[in-house]
């Protein structure tokens, strides 16, 4: 078979993942680029051999060469792009968050849903190595029903600013941005069971404390300490049909040190993904704590976001459902906004 023509649209930071991880399979061509800024795009397009630059995506999907898309620009862009895609007759790999709202959600799904195109959503901790052997673990019932999981995902100073501290633009802050991945993670390990209802609190304290010195940290490419309209972190209690339940908090600034965390618990063991691969159990009247053995205990980036796109274009080519579908998408964006509307009412919010 030839190789599949891909368009890269948004050639941000994150795109940098996608385009090394498409020019790494040898089943996909990168065909195209697209971003506002001309000179990003002709730089990507230099460093992958991109003989096709657009500053419009319109223009791009009206090229019927191309046969799918990476949409990483930013959330108040995804759900009008991935729309316009599908209906180019594009399959779509946008990145999380799908979108800002639950309407523009099933909006897209709609959209997918009447075509005959795959869309996958960037949840790329999902495709981690760890995560999949732990799924299998799960779908053996090696740890039992899944009842109470936590997770932590802390900055003490790491508000990128820029479009992330937009909320029209982001849509939220921390929660959206970087909770989206632990919530996730966690709601995929546990089976995605129906949410039942959420609590939340977010809170503007600490602004992007861009007066801070002697710590530097990743700031983005139109940055501007003047303009930060985003919660500074989020926690939050998810409660599902099925009893169990999720304890979330996140931040992009905070008196606190730094901390990525993502625990579960089961009736007949738990285990920790997050900061590194540990299962609980009991045997033989005796607990133990067991470290499989893998390449890394860590969470890896470039495997898992190599994975993703692997498996993006194994889909395309195979005609196959992606492990991270719109449905999942939806779902999560009745998660987030559910926690949005909880903190701002000061009620738990039933989904």
């Amino acid at each position: 078979m030839k190789q599949t023509n891909i368009a890269v649209i948004g050639a941000g930071s994150i795109s940098e993942a996608h385009l090394k991880a498409y020019d790494r399979n040898s089943d996909a061509k990168l065909y195209a680029i697209c971003d506002l800024n001309v000179e990003r795009a002709n730089a990507a397009a230099r460093k992958y051999g991109i003989a096709n630059i657009y500053t419009d995506y319109r223009e791009l999907l009206a090229d019927p060469s191309i046969e799918a898309v990476s949409i990483c620009t930013w959330n108040n862009k995804h759900a009008e792009m991935a729309i316009a895609a599908i209906e180019a007759g594009k399959h779509v790999l946008v990145e999380k968050p799908l979108c800002r709202t639950v309407e523009e959600a099933l909006q897209i799904q709609r959209a997918v849903r009447s075509s005959n195109k795959i869309l996958q959503i960037g949840y790329v901790r999902r495709f981690e190595p760890k995560a999949q052997m732990l799924r299998k673990f799960v779908d053996e019932g090696e740890f039992g029903d899944i009842y109470f999981a936590k997770t932590s995902y802390i900055r003490r100073l790491g508000n990128p600013g820029g479009w992330f501290a937009d909320i029209e633009r982001s849509g939220g802050g921390p929660l959206i941005d970087i909770g989206v991945h632990v919530i996730d993670i966690i709601w995929y390990l546990m089976g995605k069971p129906k949410v039942k209802s959420v609590s939340g609190n977010t809170y503007r304290q600490l602004g992007n404390r861009a007066n801070v010195e002697n710590l530097s940290f990743y700031k983005a490419a139109d940055y501007d300490a003047g303009k930060n309209t985003v919660e500074d972190m989020a926690n939050v209690m998810i409660r599902f049909e099925n009893g169990a339940s999720l304890l979330v908090d996140v931040s992009f600034t905070l008196h606190a040190k730094d901390e990525s965390s993502i625990r579960c618990f089961g009736q007949r063991g738990g285990f920790e993904i997050e900061p590194e691969l540990v299962l609980v159990t009991e045997k033989h009247n005796t607990i133990l704590n067991m470290q499989p053995q893998t390449d890394s205990p860590g969470f890896q980036f470039d495997t898992a976001f190599q994975n993703e796109i692997d498996h993006f274009i194994d889909c395309v080519r195979q005609g196959k459902e992606p492990i991270s579908p719109v449905e999942d998408g939806v779902e999560m964006m009745k998660i987030l906004c559910g926690i949005y509307e909880s903190a701002a009412k000061g009620v738990e919010i039933l989904l």
